[in-house]
């Protein structure tokens, strides 16, 4: 890899960690109140603790790791709640296998699968569909998707370093 190439995509990774980090945080510390206080059932916790935190991650997102690139209206927030959607079920599958089809129905067991190994798997999804569909360059910039260097419109945000 080029040194400039390197250290755009070491940038974007650590900017779109920081913003999934504190999504993830609002997530759980939801999740855990609606789940244990509150009394809601785990694919309703989740459900609203997903929404709060989409919301969370495309605010960092677009405000900081992808700010030079974000696109304006409401269709690029729709496409990445599309994107968050998809990670969500992802989530809300390994909650209900556990939950439902394992018989682990403690709040640890639902934490841990919805929120730990859900998450683990729905960030992968996450990376791809943040980068390639939301907030791509572009036909101003190359048109190409992918491309982090200082040659594809400056898609990193001064914050991440």
């Amino acid at each position: 890899m080029v040194d400039g190439t390197a250290k755009g995509t070491r940038r974007e990774l650590i900017g779109f960690a920081a913003a999934g980090l504190l999504a993830y945080a609002v997530d759980l510390a939801l999740f855990t109140v609606l789940r244990g206080p509150a009394g809601l059932d785990p694919l309703t916790a989740k459900t609203l603790s997903f929404v709060a935190g989409c919301t969370v991650a495309y605010a960092g997102n677009a405000f900081g790791t992808y700010r030079h690139t974000r696109p304006r209206g409401l269709r690029p927030y729709a496409v990445f709640f599309a994107v968050n959607a998809a990670g969500a079920a992802v989530q809300l599958l390994c909650l209900a296998v556990s939950h439902y089809g394992l018989g682990l129905t403690s709040q640890r067991a639902d934490t841990i699968s919805g929120a730990g190994i859900g998450m683990a798997l729905a960030t992968i999804l996450r990376f791809w569909g943040t980068r390639t569909l939301v907030f791509r360059a572009g036909d101003g910039t190359g048109g190409t998707t992918g491309s982090w260097t200082g040659t594809s419109g400056g898609r990193v945000g001064s914050w991440t370093g």
